[in-house]
């Protein structure tokens, strides 16, 4: 596994009020939530970034109010017709 390393104003840190570790914890979900909301990753990859299981992370979109499912009215009127 990769490690990055970046540094944070303390601002975010105390407004959160979220430690290092947490907050690295906190942005490793963002990113992956973000990723996967705009098509670029898949649940499973989301979920490894996230250091969770997919399971978990599909539950970040509940507690985030996020909708987990990204297909549109007109897309699921499509895919009924073709049955």
């Amino acid at each position: 596994m990769a490690t990055i390393t970046f540094d944070v104003p303390e601002s975010p840190l105390s407004a959160l009020r979220l430690s290092p570790n947490e907050f690295a914890r906190e942005i490793r979900v963002a990113a992956a939530l973000l990723w996967y909301s705009h098509g670029e990753i898949s649940q499973s990859i989301a979920a490894g970034i996230a250091g969770t299981s997919r399971a978990v992370f599909i539950d970040q979109f509940s507690r985030r109010r996020i909708p987990v499912v990204q297909t549109t009215a007109d897309e699921l009127d499509d895919e009924i017709r073709r049955e």
